[in-house]
């Protein structure tokens, strides 16, 4: 491929152009299959390796290097699409590379312990399936990272800030129709005949399936977009962002020194999206097993009603992407968009620390309808105040690439620790969803500190 990197005139005067609901539809379904992807590894990440072995405390340990891939690869991402100008366009290459990868990976991820290692060649407390799985996950986390991020970037590139909140919220809707898609699929499976149980060490048939209709859906979806989408050619973008031709011909800074130069509002949205992201992380990594404690009355891994509990999960996190998708809907109504993100994170609070308390998993959808009120405003807001904050700024992939920290760093330190936290709960994995509840209290509180940018 032959590549420019950007650096031509342009003219001053930014351009207001609307888009049409179909253009900005287009620019973003492909992240509908990436959301396929990412539903069914947060899902049934903690299913799979608990039934390969781990423990409960164990479980958060394997969700510390994707947040960790996600920092290194996001920003440099950003950084090279943001100078790079290919045939393919500017941010889509590295989207059709992301997505091959995921696909390959999403084919082996699932079939960890169907390679008779269980239980050989333990090393530093785990088995060779943990560890090829874990390796699995690193690489389908990253590749997710890489095919997540030009979406992100191309509505900052090709939308005006007046339908920024428009455009994520469509890419937020999007995006929980794609989770609700990868949640239902092992429940579906099951319910069809497939089965939902294994030997002692292997993921059922009903999630190794899930993973590659998964596959399938994500690689048709982001090239359903990659080739309605034209993005635009380095003059018109620096003509459509009001760029000079000093600033646009100017060598590339490091990513240090941006983050030096990052927009006030860059570091107290970051504050919200820690407490937010822990949280979830939380979430994804304890809801198995509290649903099957509270619910099945269980904690055995190997038994059918703990498989059935992890069935059930995918059903609660369909209903907060329902939640999610049906809020999406009303956040761009809301005339103070900083209120709307208070409502949700609140209402995301309530929800998730009810789940402690309930016993009946048909009142956890409640709870889950709830939670994702704050999922939809955590995939909207926050990118619709930075990238309305960078409007003008030539770095703009590059710092949505280091806006990723504020969302894998909080991860990794919610993971670090939460083999620690949750001894201090008691084992109680419902107890860990209480404090998620609590970690959204503290986000809708910082949200007081984010100043926004009047849309023109």
């Amino acid at each position: 491929m032959d590549c420019l990197i950007i650096g031509q005139t342009a003219n001053v005067m930014t351009k207001t152009k609307d888009l049409s609901f179909w253009q900005m539809f287009n620019l973003s379904f492909g992240f509908f299959g990436v959301q396929i992807a990412y539903a069914l590894q947060s899902a049934n990440i903690s299913r799979i390796f608990a039934t390969l072995g781990a423990d409960p405390h164990q479980l958060s340990f394997f969700w510390i290097l994707p947040p960790l891939m996600g920092m290194i690869v996001q920003p440099l991402i950003g950084k090279w699409s943001d100078r790079t100008w290919c045939k393919m366009g500017r941010r889509k290459p590295y989207l059709l590379v992301g997505a091959i990868v995921a696909v390959l990976v999403m084919l082996f991820l699932p079939n960890a312990g169907s390679l008779n290692l269980s239980t050989a060649y333990v090393f530093l407390g785990l088995n060779a399936a943990m560890w090829f799985g874990l390796f699995s996950l690193i690489f389908l986390d990253t590749s997710i990272n890489v095919a997540m991020q030009p979406f992100k970037m191309m509505v900052g590139d090709m939308v005006n800030e007046k339908q920024k909140a428009e455009a994520y919220s469509i890419q937020s809707f999007l995006c929980n129709a794609g989770s609700l898609v990868g949640y239902l699929f092992p429940i579906f499976f099951t319910w069809i005949g497939i089965a939902n149980t294994a030997p002692e060490g292997m993921v059922p048939d009903s999630v190794i399936y899930s993973f590659y209709c998964g596959a399938a859906v994500l690689i048709v979806c982001v090239l359903y977009t990659f080739m309605k989408v034209k993005e635009m050619p380095p003059k018109e973008y620096a003509e459509f962002h009001g760029i000079d031709s000093q600033k646009a011909e100017q060598k590339s800074e490091g990513l240090l020194k941006l983050l030096v130069k990052a927009p006030k509002t860059f570091w107290t949205v970051g504050l919200v999206q820690f407490f937010c992201w822990a949280a979830f992380l939380y979430m994804w990594t304890y809801t198995n097993g509290a649903i099957a404690r509270n619910c099945w009355g269980t904690t055995d891994v190997a038994s059918a009603e703990y498989q059935a509990a992890g069935n059930w999960v995918g059903v609660l996190f369909a209903v907060q992407a329902v939640g999610s998708i049906l809020w999406a809907l009303v956040i761009p109504r809301f005339k103070n968009l900083k209120l709307a993100y208070v409502v949700s994170l609140l209402a995301g609070a309530v929800g998730f620390a009810s789940v402690m308390f309930i016993h009946n998993q048909y009142v956890l959808f409640g709870s889950y309808f709830l939670v994702g009120f704050a999922w939809a405003a955590m995939l909207a807001l926050p990118f619709t105040f930075l990238t309305n904050a960078l409007e003008g700024n030539p770095y703009m992939g590059s710092y949505l690439g280091l806006f990723n920290c504020t969302i894998c760093l909080p991860q990794i330190v919610a993971a670090a620790t939460g083999g620690a936290v949750i001894s201090l709960m008691g084992g109680s994995q419902g107890a860990m969803l209480l404090l998620a509840g609590v970690f959204l209290v503290l986000g809708a509180c910082s949200v007081a500190l984010v100043k926004v940018k009047a849309t023109k």
